[in-house]
């Protein structure tokens, strides 16, 4: 089974980050009982200093390279990730998507309407490049803006509640969709650095969001074994 992670800034991560990939990728080593791969044709991080995307730094050098593979971007969003995503699942030959989209675009190009609108674009054109794909598409959790931005926090709200209507309309057998549930306890002032992006214990719980909705949903895996507890340097 091939997994192709796609996100935004809280998936491709910064300089120096482990990323929820990294999460990932652990929990998989432990659990998958037949050969998979993580898929994509990025491999890099961030980097703050250059503005780009070209930082191979992260915070567990032993992670490998095939590992740290992904579709994910800073500031890129399902506005930007519709168009390509057709492309990178034929490409990767995609199984599997792991999906954590939509506060950029709520934050920057688009209401929550065109929002939505384009979740749904970008679902069906992954399917034109495999018919049976299963998608597991985690809601938009709110950063620290909406503290005290009420239009945004409404925003989000409303996003949420139109992904999950998408995912409900558009599931089916041969291509089965998945809403994630936002992790329980997920608290943007002690698990993400800066409001938004996620520390290590918010690595941990994003990882088990994705990791534990396949699991009870579908039967694949087994349920995350990491927990906020766990120390937060591996």
């Amino acid at each position: 089974m091939r997994f192709l992670p796609v996100g935004d800034s809280m998936t491709i991560g910064a300089t120096g980050d482990f990323t929820w990939r990294y999460r990932m990728w652990q929990h998989l080593e432990a659990v998958w009982p037949t050969p998979y791969e993580i898929v994509g044709p990025r491999t890099t991080l961030y980097d703050p200093e250059a503005n780009a995307p070209l930082s191979h730094a992260y915070a567990d050098p032993s992670f490998p390279p095939d590992a740290r593979r992904h579709l994910a971007g800073w500031g890129e969003g399902w506005l930007h990730m519709a168009p390509v995503i057709a492309d990178a699942v034929r490409e990767a030959e995609a199984d599997v998507l792991l999906v954590s989209l939509g506060l950029i675009d709520l934050g920057f190009y688009t209401d929550s309407e065109q929002t939505a609108a384009n979740a749904r674009a970008f679902i069906t054109a992954a399917r034109t490049a495999n018919p049976h794909l299963r998608m597991v598409l985690l809601p938009v959790i709110p950063n620290v803006r909406a503290e005290t931005d009420a239009p945004f926090a409404a925003s989000c709200a409303r996003f949420n509640e139109l992904l999950a209507k998408a995912v409900a309309d558009l599931d089916t057998p041969s291509s089965p969709l998945l809403l994630a549930s936002r992790p329980p306890g997920y608290d943007i002032h002690t698990d993400t650095y800066d409001g938004t992006h996620p520390g290590p214990t918010g690595e941990h719980l994003l990882a088990a969001a994705f990791a534990d909705a396949m699991h009870q949903a579908w039967g694949l895996g087994g349920p995350y074994a990491r927990h906020r507890a766990a120390p937060v340097s591996v």
